[in-house]
């Protein structure tokens, strides 16, 4: 069903958790994972070059978190899209989507509230209303359950 699947990650812990669901919806469909990471400009060098957070640290990641997929016997790839500040992940990525021909795209939530989502916006919030495809959102809270793992015991509050 899905055979071009983007996983937008931006290497937070929070979009980790997304990772055992991209495997098991590439495995069960035998779809292509394209691990995406949108890199902003946040300061200017000398000379004008850009210059970019963590990009060695996210660079590394990223090829680790593709050699894995691949070592599942899972076809992935890697892409970091680098813009200026002013674009948005969220547009990068539906960009991405459409441009790729995605039947899916995967991103985790840091899990803000509904009012922290509306005071410091949501690239996932924003990724629902501008993707071309279906949004698979995996929350952080311990409600999100890779696949196959054991539900935790929920005790009774009194």
């Amino acid at each position: 069903m899905f055979k071009s699947i983007i996983w937008a990650t931006d290497g937070s812990a929070a979009a980790d958790r997304a990772m055992p669901y991209v495997r098991s919806l590439a495995s069960e469909s035998g779809g292509e994972v394209t691990i995406l990471h949108v890199d902003q400009v946040l300061v200017g060098r000398a000379g004008g070059e850009p210059v970019f957070a963590n990009e060695d640290d996210i660079r590394a990641k990223l090829e680790r978190r593709t050699s894995e997929l691949r070592d599942d016997g899972i076809q992935a790839t890697e892409r970091i899209v680098e813009v200026m500040t002013g674009t948005g992940p969220a547009q990068v990525i539906a960009n991405a989507a459409k441009q790729l021909h995605s039947d899916l795209i995967v991103v985790g939530t840091r899990g803000h509230t509904a009012l922290g989502g509306l005071l410091l916006g949501s690239t996932t919030n924003r990724l629902l209303h501008l993707a071309p495809c279906p949004v698979f959102v995996v929350p952080s809270g311990k409600s999100a359950e890779p696949p196959g793992a054991e539900p935790e015991t929920v005790e009774a509050v009194r």
